[in-house]
């Protein structure tokens, strides 16, 4: 059994798209672990976001993020790591296709922030460190 992080951003959870994005999730064999609405900070973000942090566009994905709560989480399973990045779609909601999560939900960027409705890990090592980093050690 593998486990992921993920995140479903304010604009996730402004548009009421939670219910929703857990369900499929749950459809395709993924258990919720953990499950936390939570509000961000800049310092948690500084450091989920660690090789962004010194990008120009930074600032404003942070203002994003800290926006409004967010949902957390972890999802196990078999693969999900790689199943749950597929699920999500491209990182740019313009590249994602339709049926994926960001296809189907995601808005067209505005500015320089993209809200792309959720993160996912993109390795067992990024999985590990962001679980640490949210919920503590687990």
């Amino acid at each position: 059994m593998e486990e992921t992080f993920f995140i479903l951003k304010p604009d996730a959870v402004e548009r009421g798209l939670v219910g929703e994005i857990l369900q499929r999730a749950e459809r395709r064999g993924f258990t919720i672990s953990r499950l936390e609405v939570r509000k961000a900070d800049r310092a948690i973000l500084a450091a989920h976001y660690e090789d962004l942090a010194d990008k120009p566009f930074f600032d404003g994905l942070a203002d994003f993020m800290m926006s409004r709560p967010l949902v957390i989480g972890t999802f196990s399973g078999n693969d999900v790591i790689k199943s749950w990045r597929q699920m999500l779609g491209a990182t740019n909601p313009a590249d994602s296709a339709p049926g994926t999560i960001r296809g189907d939900f995601a808005m067209a960027p505005s500015g320089t922030v993209m809200p792309n409705i959720a993160h996912g890990s993109d390795s067992p090592e990024s999985a590990q460190r962001e679980i640490a980093l949210w919920f503590g050690q687990a």
